[in-house]
């Protein structure tokens, strides 16, 4: 379906596509990784013809359409969210045709060749209309923004009273209903609730296109794609796979390169030993001379350099007693709006806490009372003993003092650590070389946050308050952090859209739901499967009184018939079971013989010319039987859904 053949772009001196190629088939999963600024969203936008290349070319296939979203908030019209939603699907545009065309037709003498035309133009408008899904467009739009956590009055306010983080979401929203055959998603999770990110992925996997998106969203990209691309140095290194399997298989990739090399440059080490040898022999220069062409000829291997893994972590701190923060009947509400009411917990020494619930909930509101930025409509907070908080939010960059630069704001926090040290934590924190003389005042709202973030990790508590840390990081940056939050000594209370990390850090939940706290002994994934447990009860309450209902009033016949279909169904159900099965376990097969193989060529066979070619030919001929075995499991399971699916 796309077709990516041999393209190259620089930005200066940066190599950002070098000669590249790949196919997209039309039903692929694919997430793009890669480090910040090696072309990530470049490359989505290159597919949107926003990018003007050096070299090659990018076909899509004639008739397919196409659907971008970008992470950056845009600037929305002044007009209610569900009238930009139409707008963009240029919904009222063909309705208000259809009128036109309708009066036309009204008017017009149904003998003159006029109203032919116009009546053709009219089936047109119409087919149009039909394949946009028009008749269905608000329900379906409505669905789609209630997925996305928007409330139903909502739907008529205007587009200019959101922030930027519900403003992304409306264009998220936009972009799911245009039911585009190709969806580019340039971090689509950055701004959800748990809930929504459910619902995204709930709603992507019935999509019947193609999928490539960037995300740091780690559980996100182990549950939508199905293949990685991984921009480095300009290339492509491909991967398939999820995320799980592309950090395994990166790692193995990795250790076989170091092995080649490590071969390889024994070779060479044999061959030089020879040239110098016997270099100034007459008797030895015709062999030496083939030597020498030899090594000239030789492919050499690069390995990268390991760059000097950092370790971050939080300054030793006194040790707070068993209670660290008691909330005894908490209330908050903004005049006649109730935030929550009659919110009760203890916090004890060392729990780390992950406070979850739909944006809205409540959950900042209650970090700023906790930490004294809001007094509470009702109710206490106490601190125990020897409790030393520190407090991060997206407002913490505004304590940033202006008239200092980096460095001196850095030097501020008192830290022990000497000055290499610090360097070292300032790049990783992405400020490197003279970034660290820039003054406060002109860094943007992502690189406050960043330095706000960096001050905590240098300054020395026992209970962390954290609401949203990793917004504005990196990958590496976020797993550094991360790595320090799971080796802190002290309390953490946090809430985070990671939901990966959460289930790495967490072991007990908060949720902030209707205004009440619930509070759930585990960790997220733990949340997330009560909650799934919960939903489905009330599910099945729902649909039980509605077959009473039905049974109500059914006849034999009735009932034989529904039996009889439901025999067919398993049936049909279960063949496609075992095809799937049938196909799994080939693929399996397929790929332990390829991994065998990779294995065997890496192992050191440079001179077992017949050996290596006729493994080679076998890998590309397993490719090709992958491939195909992919595309018939996509298949079988997409007809598999549709009958579970048929049989509800």
């Amino acid at each position: 379906m796309i077709n990516i053949s041999e393209i190259s772009l620089r930005f200066a001196d940066k190599v950002i596509f070098d000669n590249v190629s790949i196919f997209i088939r039309d039903t692929e999963r694919i997430g793009i990784v890669g480090d910040n600024g090696t072309g990530k969203t470049t490359f989505l936008r290159s597919l949107m013809n926003d990018v003007y290349l050096d070299k090659g070319s990018i076909e899509i296939r004639s008739g397919k359409t196409i659907a971008y979203l970008s992470q950056e908030a845009t600037e929305l019209p002044e007009i209610t969210v569900l009238e930009f939603m139409r707008n963009s699907a240029h919904i009222t545009e063909i309705e208000a045709e259809i009128k036109s065309l309708e009066k036309q037709i009204s008017v017009s003498d149904h003998e003159s060749s006029e109203y032919i035309q116009v009546l053709k133009q009219y089936e047109n408008i119409l087919h149009e209309f039909d394949i946009k899904n028009g008749y269905s467009f608000d329900s379906e739009a409505k669905r789609i923004l209630s997925g996305l956590g928007f409330k139903d009055d909502d739907f008529s306010r205007s587009c200019t009273e959101f922030s930027g983080g519900w403003k992304i979401r409306i264009n998220l929203a936009v972009v799911l209903s245009k039911n585009a055959d190709i969806l580019l998603l340039d971090e689509p999770t950055n701004h959800l609730d748990s809930e929504s990110m459910e619902w995204l992925e709930s709603y992507l996997r019935d999509h019947q296109g193609a999928i490539l998106t960037v995300s740091h969203d780690r559980r996100f990209l182990d549950k939508m794609v199905s293949k990685i691309i991984e921009l480095k140095k300009g290339k492509f290194n491909i991967y398939s796979g999820n995320y799980s399997f592309y950090l395994k298989e990166k790692e193995r990739r990795l250790e076989a390169l170091k092995k080649e090399y490590e071969a390889q440059q024994g070779e060479i080490k044999r061959i030089q030993d020879f040239i110098d040898r016997f270099r100034s022999k007459a008797s030895k220069a015709p062999q030496v001379q083939s030597r020498i062409k030899m090594l000239e000829k030789f492919d050499v291997i690069e390995l990268e350099n390991e760059s000097k893994k950092i370790k971050i972590k939080f300054p030793d701190s006194t040790k707070s007693g068993n209670e660290v923060v008691k909330v005894r009947d908490l209330a908050k509400s903004y005049g006649e709006l109730k935030v929550f009411e009659n919110i009760n917990f203890t916090a004890y020494r060392g729990e780390k806490i992950a406070v979850v619930g739909k944006n809205g909930a409540g959950k900042s509101t209650l970090f700023k009372i906790v930490f004294g930025e809001t007094e509470p409509t009702a109710g206490n907070v106490e601190f125990g003993l020897n409790v030393i908080p520190a407090y991060f939010s997206q407002e913490s960059s505004e304590n940033l003092n202006a008239e200092r630069n980096i460095w001196e704001e850095i030097q501020s926090c008192g830290s022990s650590e000497n000055d290499t040290k610090l360097r070292s934590m300032l790049g990783a924190f992405l400020f490197s070389g003279n970034d660290i003389y820039k003054p406060i005042s002109v860094l943007s709202g992502g690189e406050k946050s960043r330095m706000a973030l960096l001050k905590i990790l240098l300054s020395k508590s026992n209970l962390l308050i954290l609401d949203e840390p990793t917004n504005h990081l990196d990958t590496a940056t976020k797993n550094l952090f991360q790595e320090a939050l799971l080796n802190y000594e002290g309390t953490i209370i946090i809430v985070s859209h990671d939901r990966f990390f959460l289930d790495e850090l967490a072991n007990k939940v908060y949720e902030i739901k209707d205004g009440a706290l619930k509070i759930i002994e585990g960790n997220y994934s733990y949340y997330i499967e009560k909650r799934a447990q919960a939903d489905s009860q009330a599910v099945q309450i729902q649909t039980s009184e509605k077959e009473e209902n039905k049974t109500a009033f059914k006849s034999k016949d009735q009932k034989r018939a529904e039996a009889d279909r439901r025999n067919q169904m398993h049936k049909e159900t279960k063949y496609f079971k075992e095809k799937l099965e049938k196909t799994e376990a080939e693929i399996e097969t397929y790929e332990v013989r390829k991994a065998e193989i990779e294995s065997l060529l890496s192992g050191g066979l440079e001179h077992d010319y017949e050996t290596t070619m006729s493994l080679s030919r076998e890998i590309g001929n397993i490719e090709v039987q992958l491939a195909y075995k992919m595309d018939e499991w996509a298949d079988l399971n997409e007809k598999l859904e549709e009958k579970l699916k048929a049989s509800e």
